[in-house]
């Protein structure tokens, strides 16, 4: 399959990320859309926060008119029914939580449902796609696009090449990320968050161990990093303002048993932090940690 092949493409999730992901692939323009969820209140939420996005960060900006807007919409179908939605789907794109075992059970029913030719995708940003692929009984046709948020505006998408996923995915993949203006790179699923989260990460995690060791406060940190990095925003002001320490603690056991005890576990302050209910460590600076 080339990409002038597609015609239609599923998003089987319409929270954040995949409301986003359906809304870009509307405004293009070149496909049939179609989102999916569990039940008719988070595909309206969905619906409710793409118009919210269109009219903010475009019709208002003079970027599309009210007429582009209300067809970008209309381009979008919606539903719950995944055997229904599937069962002509060119590319179907998981946008689901973080949970590889949920995951797994999506790929298997979309194996069952979909036609064979369908390239099924994961736009996971941590989870092993081998191990996804291995529900289906497709591997070549299993792959990651991992876009970024918010996804209007960020160029990159991780392409991540499973154990069997054929070359022609890979290249298929990235091709829907040129068509939708991004640019693609592509990373082997052995690297446990890809390339950008990987090394990201990282970087948060020492910041973090910085607070943890009292060297200075989180703001002093990220400031550094700003300033001697040329860094856009300090990664834990990020971290906070994204709810990465949430994905952290929940993926804690995948990152251990990904990179070992040592790159994997997390910071003691990161689980202190959770335990006394916060969810920022600006705050727990300022209210806890920087009193004790």
């Amino acid at each position: 399959m080339k990409i002038e092949d597609v015609k239609k493409i599923v998003v089987v999730g319409a929270g954040i990320m995949g409301s986003q992901i359906a809304e870009n692939l509307s405004r293009l323009g070149d496909f049939k859309v179609c989102m999916l969820d569990k039940d008719d209140l988070l595909v309206k939420k969905g619906l409710q926060s793409i118009e919210f996005r269109l009219e903010r960060y475009f019709v208002s900006k003079g970027k599309l008119t009210e007429r582009e807007k209300q067809e970008t919409l209309t381009r979008i179908a919606v539903g719950t029914e995944l055997e229904e939605a599937v069962r002509d789907a060119d590319i179907v794109i998981e946008a689901v939580v973080e949970n590889l075992e949920l995951k797994k059970e999506i790929f298997k029913k979309l194996d069952q449902y979909a036609p064979l030719s369908t390239i099924l995708a994961s736009n996971t940003s941590l989870q092993n796609i081998s191990e996804m692929a291995s529900a289906t009984n497709r591997p070549d046709k299993v792959v990651g696009i991992h876009f970024f948020n918010p996804v209007a505006m960020m160029r990159l998408v991780e392409v991540i090449k499973g154990a069997g996923t054929s070359s022609e995915t890979v290249s298929l993949a990235c091709d829907l990320a040129h068509k939708l203006g991004k640019e693609p790179l592509v990373c082997r699923d052995s690297s446990y968050g890809f390339l950008a989260n990987r090394a990201y990460i990282a970087m948060v995690n020492e910041a973090a161990q910085m607070v943890w060791e009292r060297v200075a406060s989180p703001a002093e940190i990220d400031k550094a990093l700003m300033l001697g990095m040329n860094l856009p925003e300090g990664p834990l002001r990020v971290w906070d303002v994204t709810g990465g320490w949430a994905v952290l603690m929940a993926s804690e056991q995948d990152a251990i048993r990904e990179l070992g005890p040592e790159k994997g576990r997390l910071n003691p302050i990161v689980r202190m932090m959770a335990r006394a209910g916060y969810t920022r460590i600006y705050d727990f600076w300022e209210d806890v940690f920087s009193k004790w």
